[in-house]
Formats: structure tokens, sequence, C-alpha cells
């Protein structure tokens, strides 16, 4: 998804955690909450949206006998630490779902985020939403996939626990390795559809 600037209609003050998702549960757009700011979130172009059907189609299979789920971008991912609510493009949670006040709504834990960089939001999925991201506790691996070329960036935790260690794929014919839960998917299937490829 896209973050855009600070919604017009709530711009005029700052509002609780509370007031957010009251209004976001009414709401027939997802909006993003941080530091009590509320920022619109536009819908994404095409090439964005196959490379999210087909991660998930590939992830999802998998997965099929792991004790892992994955969610799409209707799932809402908060992060205490730092009052962020955001809807990664792809989560994936190992073990036991973990969600504020057992809502069901707003999952804490986790394991892997993926965000499909869009032009507009290349900056912030990299820079500070990252940064945020690294607040979660348990998170192990962030994927960033890119929609103008082949190139994929997974960056993880290091056994210092520690984020740094990060690889990069660029090559249509490498084997995305997603470590933390164990799968490796073919990198050509995550871009099929897309015209980037041959």
């Amino acid at each position: 998804m896209e973050v855009n600037e600070a919604a017009p209609d709530y711009q005029k003050r700052k509002y609780t955690i509370p007031e957010y998702l009251e209004m976001e549960a009414a709401a027939t757009e997802k909006h993003e909450y941080y530091k009590g700011e509320i920022f619109a979130m536009s819908g994404v172009k095409r090439t964005h949206d196959v490379i999210v059907t087909n991660l998930s189609r590939e992830v999802g299979n998998k997965l099929k006998d792991k004790p892992c789920q994955t969610f799409s971008s209707d799932m809402r991912i908060h992060i205490p630490a730092n009052t962020l609510f955001t809807y990664p493009d792809l989560s994936i949670v190992c073990g036991k779902e973990e969600f504020l006040n057992d809502d069901d709504w707003n999952l804490l834990n986790p394991t892997v985020i993926v965000e499909v960089l869009s032009p507009s939001t290349r900056s912030y999925d990299r820079g500070d939403k990252f940064k945020l991201y690294r607040d979660i506790r348990g998170l192990k691996q962030y994927i960033l996939i890119d929609t103008e070329k082949v190139s994929i960036e997974v960056w993880s935790v290091n056994t210092s626990g520690r984020w740094g260690d990060l690889i990069e794929y660029r090559d249509i014919n490498d084997l995305l390795t997603i470590s933390s839960i164990g799968v490796v998917i073919p990198v050509t299937d995550i871009y099929a559809g897309t015209g980037l490829v041959e």
C-alpha cells in the first residue's frame, strides 16, 4: 500500500489510539497511524499487486505443513513501542499469533514482514518504516521487493540479535531464501506476469 500525506480530514489535531481504531473500524479506506497522526493509504498499481499475489501464493503453499500463517495487507500490524499501526503487503507469523487486546485485528508479533516497493514509498519503506519495524520483538526478517526491476533485499537479525545482515537478489534465476521460516522460492515465480521477466 502507498502512504499519502496526513489525510486532510485528520490534520486538525492529534488522535488517540482508541479514536484511531474507532475511526478505522468505520472507514472504507485504510489509514496508517503514528504518534497521533493519521495517514491515508492509497491503492496500488498492477505490477505491485501481481508480485504480492505471487509471493502470497508461493509462501502459503510452502507453509502448509508448518506452524506459520501468512496475512495479506488487510491485516493491520501494531507496534506498541512506537505507536505505529500499518498494513504491510505481507506478514508471516510462526507460532501463536498475538493481538492487541486479543482483538484479532491488530497483530503484534510478525516473524517476517514484506513490503513491495512503489516509487512513492521506496524511501519510506527502506528508511523510517524499517526503523519502526525494528521495534517489533520477534521480527526476524524484513523483505523489500522492487516493482520496477528484478531486485529483492532481505534484511535479517544476525546472531548477536542486531539488524544488519543483508542478502540481495538481482538475478531472475536466483532462489529467494526466507531462512526464518525455512522457505525457498524461485525469484522468477515472484516476478511472473509482471513483464519484468522474459
